[in-house]
């Protein structure tokens, strides 16, 4: 019997202007996901957050600046073992405007017709915030 993997911890920012979700595609990869990463040791979500924006994103959010909104739960995307997320989604703002770096092939601001183009935990974000009249 294999030992069942501990949760993928993430963070990621919700960005909504004008009825849409701002999404990322990191180079290699074809679905769409959240801006956001994993946290380092030590790091709170706020302060991950930030971080991962800064360095995805070339935008600047104070960690005081973000706010937890919801967590998801789903399968983890890319991952052959069948591994959980548990992605905490954060509201806040930011200054600057986003901008592909690092890592990040291309930006992308996706509506409810577009969820199928991103990853399940991304799908589930897309439902909830469609539910509350946010997306268009």
């Amino acid at each position: 019997m294999s030992a069942v993997l501990p949760a993928l911890e993430s963070v990621s920012w919700l960005c909504v202007r004008d009825g849409r979700l701002l999404a990322v595609r990191t180079h290699g990869r074809e679905v769409f996901y959240l801006p956001g990463g994993k946290l380092e040791p030590g790091e709170s979500g706020p302060q991950a957050l930030s971080r991962e924006l800064s360095e995805e994103l070339g935008i600047a959010a104070a960690p005081e600046a973000l706010t937890e909104a919801f967590v998801v739960e789903d399968v983890a995307h890319g991952q052959e073992d069948g591994r959980r997320l548990h992605m905490t989604c954060y509201t806040g703002e930011a200054a600057g405007e986003p901008a592909p770096g690092r890592e990040i092939a291309e930006l992308a601001w996706l509506g409810v017709a577009d969820a199928g183009r991103g990853a399940p935990a991304l799908w589930q974000v897309i439902e909830r915030l469609a539910a509350e009249g946010l997306l268009a």
